[in-house]
């Protein structure tokens, strides 16, 4: 991972999106070896106005008024311990915010920031966070259930990098980052899959969500086509 930034520092990103109604989403990019790797900030919005920070990405401040304006930033979830390089700015911008890590990722996330809970309180119980299964807690995930439909927000587990071209999108084919449809990536695979037994039980049930509607991954295009058939997809590749 790259060194954790230390002053508000902003990279090429595009708008914030609206996805649902309390739910908006970014896509920046990263340098790694290669070429540039797409990346993913997703804010929801609590009953009480409050801002769920997923993954966080320093934005220009002509989106950042937008952030402010759609609610108060009041947690930060550093997903895993690499997605960490945002997560000092943020709170040094946002101090009243908790830091929120999976306990498998918390020693490496507070390297960087000090981490408030792993097992966070939104007083909302239409948002979940989850320490995903067979994953060792070293990676999370949001479950939101909005009146329009279920929302399930994940981070490295899976994957939707398609389309990518040059060397770069070459690359990220060969490191096994990107493919044709949405997959858990190799690599993410060998480091944080310990059991896919585990895993595999966690995708089926998200896949029996009756109301899910999309799939918000960290790098990648949302998947709002047939969700529940790719987490079935996504369990039968564990067998």
């Amino acid at each position: 991972m790259a060194a954790a930034f230390q002053t508000w520092t902003v990279l090429p990103h595009g708008p914030l999106i609206e996805v649902d109604e309390d739910i908006l989403t970014v896509v920046g990019e990263i340098k790694m070896p290669g070429g540039m790797l797409p990346r993913r900030m997703t804010l929801v919005r609590l009953a009480d106005g409050r801002l769920i920070v997923f993954s966080a990405i320093a934005l220009d401040e002509r989106e950042m008024a937008r952030v402010e304006a759609f609610g108060t930033p009041a947690f930060l979830i550093v997903p895993d311990s690499i997605h960490r390089q945002d997560a000092k700015i943020w709170h040094d911008r946002y101090p009243k915010a908790k830091v929120v890590a999976p306990e498998g990722a918390r020693e490496k996330v507070e390297k960087v920031v000090p981490v408030d809970t792993t097992a966070p309180d939104f007083a909302d119980p239409n948002v979940q966070f989850i320490a995903v299964p067979g994953t060792l807690e070293q990676d999370s995930a949001l479950l939101i259930t909005g009146k329009r439909g279920t929302t399930l927000v994940l981070n490295d587990l899976v994957g939707n990098i398609h389309g990518e071209k040059g060397f770069g999108g070459w690359l990220l084919r060969v490191m096994k980052f990107a493919g044709d449809e949405p997959h858990i990536p190799a690599p993410v695979k060998a480091k944080i899959v310990d059991s896919k037994v585990e895993l595999r039980e966690q995708l089926l049930a998200w896949a029996a969500l009756p109301q899910l509607r999309r799939i918000i991954v960290s790098h990648g295009d949302i998947i709002e086509n047939d969700p529940r058939g790719v987490l079935r997809t996504l369990a039968d590749s564990l067998s």
